[in-house]
């Protein structure tokens, strides 16, 4: 196969996918080339899009690639997607979430101690939308469960990792501040989430990413080096 044709299958793929495709996930499809040839014609569509000045890109997200549009006509798509209400998320929610996308692995029992309320609700509502999953249990008594962010929560804000949250100013446990956490996840494009307007993802899509896999990314600050759950306050 010659890479022009590979190039339209390639770009037939990510106009009709509805998430990120993995460079191994064509090579299913397109079984006549390789995935160094795949790469090549990502990177050779990339370019002719910047070159002719689309409304559009190829863009590299958790892991995979998905059509974009570009960030200056997000306004017009804000106003085009307000009216789905169903995509909100409530303050609550953007809150909790915050927490566990800077905290992660966090327990419940964490969470409820900085936000100071009942969790439940928010929790099965972060999980029914897949942006929050279950980590693993924490090294304690009754050995509570921990809870992380997903391949999906990186989605729907536009990272490659979590390395890319932006970088909080420092704090300790005693003094950590709900809003700080929030303001955080809000420079990545919490508002456009909280509208259903992220340029990646809408959360009424019929198929979602898997979100068997944590989004903890190689160089991710460990458990360990994180501040210790609960304390100080």
């Amino acid at each position: 196969m010659e890479l022009s044709e590979a190039k339209k299958i390639i770009e037939a793929l990510l106009f009709a996918s509805e998430k990120p495709i993995t460079i191994e996930q064509m090579e299913e499809v397109i079984e006549e080339i390789d995935a160094k040839d795949i790469k090549t014609a990502l990177l050779e569509l990339k370019s002719e899009y910047e070159n002719l000045g689309r409304s559009f890109k190829v863009y590299e997200v958790a892991g995979g690639y998905q059509m974009v549009t570009e960030p200056v006509f997000a306004e017009y798509l804000k106003k085009f997607y307000r009216v789905k209400s169903k995509d909100k998320l409530s303050k609550p929610a953007l809150e909790t979430l915050a927490i566990i996308a800077y905290r992660q692995p966090i327990t419940k029992a964490g969470i409820e101690d900085i936000r100071g309320v009942n969790v439940d609700g928010v929790i099965k509502t972060l999980a029914d939308r897949l942006l929050i999953r279950i980590t693993g249990r924490k090294d304690a008594p009754g050995r509570p469960i921990l809870y992380g962010t997903t391949k999906e929560f990186l989605d729907r804000f536009g990272l490659s990792s979590l390395n890319e949250l932006p970088k909080l100013s420092e704090f300790t446990e005693a003094d950590i501040d709900v809003n700080e956490l929030k303001q955080g996840l809000s420079e990545k494009g919490i508002e456009e989430a909280q509208d259903g307007t992220g340029e990646v993802a809408q959360e009424d899509r019929p198929d979602r990413l898997e979100d068997s896999q944590v989004a903890q990314p190689e160089g991710a600050p460990k458990p360990e080096d994180r501040p210790a759950e609960g304390k100080g306050k």
